[in-house]
């Protein structure tokens, strides 16, 4: 047995289920009053003290990720900052006022995730947060050992990230926050390409088919998780201008958020007391959103994990 299922076998073995308190899918936040489309990261954890809570941020060097790592650490959390670059991790942790440390990710090499969460063990055995925010657009149908890109890096990648992780999650009673988009919607028909996920037929829609796969893994997460005191929920930032549509463009609307607006949903998703006990929501806005039936699907979701488990252990 892998030492990091191990570790997480050992941590359910031991850790109380505290029923009455558990968190189950569909509960719903409670929105402070004054949350806005246009509420910041540093205002919608303003007045929050993160003294003694680490939290890991995928994708740290840039946008969403940049900011959700500055404004945790500005609190008070030692944020773990994720970038497939040594000098790009180091940067942005240095750049911040807080605590916070580098570690190497390329979402795209499963050995280099391992790593990763072999670190990031070592260095936190309890996680209060882990921010699956990292991402890629691509405009050409790109594969990773005969799969779609897209789905390795944003789906894949990140699915084997948080099992490495669930231990220290699950000991911290913390929460795992998928950053999910409301264009999983345009999802391929039929929603997971089981059959064919070389994204043969189907590329073009491939950043979509990743995220409805974002949003059926936390789905599925926050079922796995239910007893144990740890959550999982999905959030999308909306259309917010940052890095990810370099490789198609950078085309975003005259509308597009900033990345200190962006980040704000994720960061209140992975601190705020309002979230507490919430597991199994999709938000934008702080609020559930609208989502599409094929993100809602139990089974489609429970198939995803199987699957998604026999990918990342055969790599």
């Amino acid at each position: 047995m892998h030492p990091g299922r191990r570790h997480l076998v050992a941590t359910l073995a031991l850790s109380p289920l505290v029923c009455m308190a558990a968190p189950h899918p569909g509960a719903r936040p409670r929105t402070p009053a004054g949350f806005t489309a246009t509420t910041t990261a540093e205002e919608a954890t303003a007045g929050l003290d993160l003294r003694g809570r680490t939290v890991l941020v995928t994708g740290c060097n840039s946008g969403i990720g940049l900011e959700t790592l500055r404004v945790l650490a500005l609190r008070g959390a030692h944020v773990i900052g994720t970038a497939r670059s040594p000098d790009k991790g180091r940067a942005a942790c240095a750049g911040v006022r807080g605590r916070a440390t580098p570690v190497v990710l390329d979402l795209a090499d499963f050995a280099s995730v391992r790593a990763c969460a072999s670190q990031v063990r070592a260095i936190a055995p309890r996680l209060d947060a882990l921010v699956c925010n990292a991402g890629i657009v691509l405009d050409d149908w790109e594969r990773v050992g005969g799969l779609e890109k897209q789905f390795v890096v944003n789906h894949l990648g990140h699915h084997l990230l948080v099992e490495e992780l669930l231990a220290p999650v699950i000991a911290a009673r913390g929460r795992v926050v998928v950053l999910g988009s409301g264009d999983h919607r345009n999802a391929p028909p039929g929603g997971i390409q089981f059959g064919r996920l070389s994204g043969e037929g189907w590329h073009a829609r491939g950043y979509a088919h990743s995220k409805l796969a974002n949003g059926l893994f936390s789905l599925e997460l926050a079922r796995r998780l239910r007893g144990s005191g740890a959550t999982s929920n999905c959030v999308t930032p909306g259309h917010t201008r940052t890095a990810i549509l370099r490789h198609v463009g950078n085309g975003y609307r005259e509308d597009a958020r900033t990345p200190a607006q962006g980040a704000a949903t994720p960061c209140y998703a992975a601190v705020h007391p309002a979230m507490a006990g919430v597991s199994g929501a999709y938000l934008r806005d702080f609020e559930p959103a609208e989502q599409s039936p094929l993100q809602q699907d139990p089974a489609m979701a429970a198939r995803l994990w199987q699957v998604s488990r026999g990918l990342v252990a055969a790599r």
